[in-house]
């Protein structure tokens, strides 16, 4: 039995898929005797087996080499495309963290989304999320993961789509994954050209490949630009983090599992990449730039914020960022624990703040205030996740971000100032948004706010004991950094970034001496980072623009161009024709009269040349 778990571990995606296949029975056609609710428990028990068989199959994997196997799809014309797949410990653990959270997701939901009649599609793309994010997890070649990326896309866009009935849910759809567009159309154009360098799609070739390259400067710093593209989209790094604050238009549910692994799956691909992207230096400059600004400025832009939602949206991608500069500097070991440390602390922030919105009927900052009375486990929660995500020991976020600070401070030692810098800023952030959820006297709109009932309470719970519990996991595991072989400095400096920026931010929003709402005394920098850098704005001025007038040159050009030339041959056909049609007398002479003249003329021209000479 346990060999037979071991030999179809890479089936897993295949009990999402048919559970999403299962909900559509469920449709709003045919739900009028059961109700929509079965649909939601099949996928339960459908994500269940799946945690339940990566559960199983972890211990068989763990510390044994990566097993591959391939499957045969397509080959012609000398290519072949075979669906490459790799079993090792390290993709087996991404099937057990994406399975994990979709089950404590989907409970969520269902206490959630009790009243709602879209359980079908909601869990049907819950599912299908859940299928590709396993899928890309096992498989080995660039090509089929831009495949599942695509798909991806597309969830994205119907699951923050599901309220279709809402014109700003629509517009958020749309804009989320057009934004995705841009950077998954440079990623496929990097797919095409790598083949060609190094005939193959597979990554574990590919890093073979990249040790000894030799390779053009100029073409492999283009390729590597392009491939970084789509995950720059994915991970919703600037200026492509768009996407991500127009997909909170989407139900809380979906966002628990969208701001916790699926924007990950970009940087999954990323550190996949690595050993390629490696070999352009300039290719590492712009991907640390990228994730350096994308950190800073989501930490702001997160500050400046009275949505909640939007909070923590642009706290995501300040976090992927980091992940970005820990690719650039080669630390794909603290990439992949900076990814598992955000995964199940921002999972318990979005859950904590969803239960918040769902009983207040609000997300307005500003509207909300002295719930903790009210709402002890909702607040406990927010702090785990808070604790779990910035560099406070013992929590994984610190050990995450204490690996990345020591690798920079021997290689990179300036950036250790920004990575001190961002989570200082993230911490003040996430108190920020503490006192102003809990802190304080009641208002309006939270006098009335019990806890939620327990399919809302205990996914929460549970993953805040897993927050909690993550050290040990790791240390069990024996993937917790060494204490004795890290610096002991940037320990404590990342220590104090942490204090020094929760305590500001417990000073100014969760005591009431510093009356509320802080303004800056120079307006216009609140605006800049309240209005998003108005990275919109200039999106509207330069990409919006182009298109909206290269859109009208072509609609002109095809109005009076070609629909005149069309229009200009009917016409000169119906006036002929109208011609003709009075010539015509009917007599049998006159035809012949015309057809001997037509004669005579062609007889003329053909022999016009010899009566000339």
């Amino acid at each position: 039995m346990a060999q037979f778990l071991l030999h179809t571990v890479w089936l897993i995606p295949c009990y999402a898929i048919s559970g999403a296949v299962l909900s559509a029975l469920w449709s709003p056609a045919l739900i009028r005797r059961t109700g929509p609710r079965p649909a939601g428990y099949i996928n339960l028990g459908m994500t269940f087996l799946a945690f339940l068989h990566s559960l199983l199959v972890f211990p068989m994997v763990w510390h044994q080499p990566a097993e591959y196997v391939s499957l045969p799809w397509v080959e012609v014309a000398g290519l072949d495309l075979s669906l490459p797949i790799e079993i090792s410990a390290v993709t087996v653990g991404a099937s057990l963290v994406v399975t994990g959270l979709n089950l404590l997701g989907q409970i969520y939901a269902v206490g959630y989304l009790e009243m709602d009649w879209g359980w079908s599609r909601f869990f049907s793309l819950l599912a299908l999320f859940e299928a590709g994010m396993c899928s890309l997890a096992f498989c080995n070649s660039l090509f089929f993961s831009y495949i599942v990326l695509e798909i991806l896309t597309l969830g994205t866009y119907l699951i923050v789509g599901t309220w279709y009935n809402q014109s700003l849910v629509v517009t958020g759809a749309r804009d989320a994954f057009l934004t995705k567009r841009v950077g998954d159309l440079f990623l496929l154009m990097g797919v095409l050209a790598i083949y060609p360098l190094a005939g193959t799609w597979d990554f574990d070739r590919l890093a073979h490949w990249a040790e000894t390259a030799n390779v053009n400067a100029t073409t492999i710093t283009l390729v590597g630009l392009a491939l970084m593209a789509g995950p720059m989209g994915k991970c919703a790094q600037f200026p492509l983090h768009l996407w991500l604050d127009e997909a909170m238009e989407g139900p809380v549910p979906s966002t628990v599992l969208r701001n916790s692994v699926v924007v990950a799956t970009g940087a999954w691909v990323l550190i996949k990449l690595e050993p390629v992207l490696a070999l352009s230096p300039v290719v590492l400059a712009v991907m640390m730039a990228v994730g350096a600004l994308t950190a800073l400025g989501g930490t702001l832009i997160a500050i400046a914020q009275i949505d909640v939602k939007r909070a923590l949206s642009y706290s995501v991608s300040a976090y992927m960022g980091l992940v970005f500069v820990a690719v650039a500097t080669g630390q794909t070991d603290a990439a992949l624990l900076l990814i598992l440390s955000h995964a199940l602390a921002q999972g318990l922030l979005v859950m904590s703040t969803g239960s918040i919105v769902l009983n207040n009927i609000t997300q307005d900052l500003t509207q909300l205030g002295g719930l903790w009375s009210r709402r002890p486990i909702s607040g406990l929660c927010y702090l785990v996740g808070t604790v779990g995500l910035v560099g406070l020991p013992p929590l994984g976020g610190f050990w995450a971000l204490l690996k990345l600070a020591d690798g920079l401070w021997n290689t990179h030692p300036w950036w250790v100032g920004l990575l001190l810098v961002v989570n200082g800023l993230t911490t003040f952030s996430l108190v920020r948004e503490f006192g102003l959820i809990f802190a304080g006297s009641p208002k309006p709109m939270t006098e009335r706010s019990p806890e939620n009932f327990w399919l809302i309470t205990l996914p929460m719970l549970l993953l805040a004991g897993f927050t909690l519990h993550l050290p040990m996991i790791l240390q069990s595991l024996a993937l917790l950094p060494s204490w004795a072989a890290l610096n002991k400095d940037v320990a404590l400096l990342l220590l104090w970034s942490s204090v020094f920026g929760g305590g500001i931010g417990a000073v100014v929003y969760v005591g009431q001496a510093i009356p509320k709402p802080i303004e800056l005394p120079w307006k216009p920098l609140q605006s800049f980072f309240a209005y998003d850098l108005y990275t919109p704005q200039l999106y509207r001025s330069s990409i919006v623009f182009c298109v909206d007038w290269a859109s009208r040159l072509s609609d002109w050009f095809d109005r009076q161009i070609i629909d005149g030339a069309v229009n200009l041959v009917g016409l000169a056909s119906v006036l002929s024709g109208e011609t003709l049609k009075y010539s015509n007398s009917g007599q049998g002479q006159f035809y012949v009269l015309t057809i001997t003249l037509g004669l005579a003329a062609i007889a003329l021209s053909i022999s016009w040349a010899f009566i000339w000479h």
